[in-house]
């Protein structure tokens, strides 16, 4: 085998590897541990993308909450650990439960075309959720739940270090700014956490419920992007009339 080949097997095994470690638990990214001892190595992972992981390892098959019993999957979270932009939404719905993946339902294609529509791509930013395991019947989650896994989300940014947050709807809003006001109150202007800042708006799923909130929506997404090219200024000239 050529050392391309090489090269190219290995990275798809290492891709493989963790799909199944978030699908499977951590248990399977073991595995990987092999790839050295074969003599094959691949990309070196970034600081924060090796601090990430080694926090999923952590965090392993999370039992702390009754989410547990009735989860298909934990879902951890998924994206580049070296985002500037970190997306965070309320709790995973039942297509990602069955995917260990978040926001890859309806509500996460109508995400997509909403970061596409201000110049992002998934690829670029993180996406997580306040609660890493689906409620039941996607109810609202109890306070001894967000309690129990906040912890794990304020994990996730420490580790990643995001210039930008954008929270997806009031939990998540609330959960991020420690507070019990309404969206109506926090959507509009910019929020800070820790001297992160913070700007909320609707969530995806809640749109595809209400259209009318799709201008408002805009108008956040829009102050969104004037944010980050200000504070990171890292992506070509965006003109949202163009």
């Amino acid at each position: 085998m050529t050392e391309s080949a090489v090269d190219v097997w290995t990275s798809k095994a290492e891709a493989y590897l963790a799909q199944q470690r978030d699908l499977g638990g951590p248990e399977l990214y073991g595995l990987a541990l092999a790839l050295p001892a074969l003599g094959l190595r691949g990309p070196a992972p970034s600081p924060a993308g090796g601090r990430l992981e080694a926090f999923r390892i952590e965090i392993g098959d999370c039992r702390k909450c009754g989410l547990a019993a009735s989860r298909t999957h934990l879902v951890f979270g998924a994206g580049n650990p070296d985002a500037r932009l970190m997306i965070v939404g309320e709790a995973p719905g039942e297509e990602e439960d069955r995917r260990g993946e978040p926001f890859v339902g309806e509500a996460g294609r109508l995400l997509d075309r909403i970061l596409n529509a201000v110049g992002f791509d998934r690829e670029e930013v993180y996406i997580a959720n306040v609660l890493k395991c689906r409620p039941p019947r996607n109810r609202d989650p109890l306070p001894e739940e967000t309690a129990l896994c906040l912890p794990y989300l304020e994990g996730q940014i420490d580790r990643i270090q995001p210039r930008l947050i954008l929270a997806l709807g009031r939990f998540a809003a609330q959960s991020l700014l420690s507070c019990a006001d309404p969206l109506s109150r926090l959507r509009g202007a910019v929020q800070e956490r820790n001297g992160v800042p913070v700007i909320a708006t609707y969530h995806p799923a809640a749109l595809l419920r209400n259209p009318e909130w799709k201008r408002p929506t805009w108008e956040d997404v829009q102050r969104l992007r004037k944010l980050y090219d200000e504070r990171v200024g890292d992506k070509p000239a965006w003109n949202p009339s163009a």
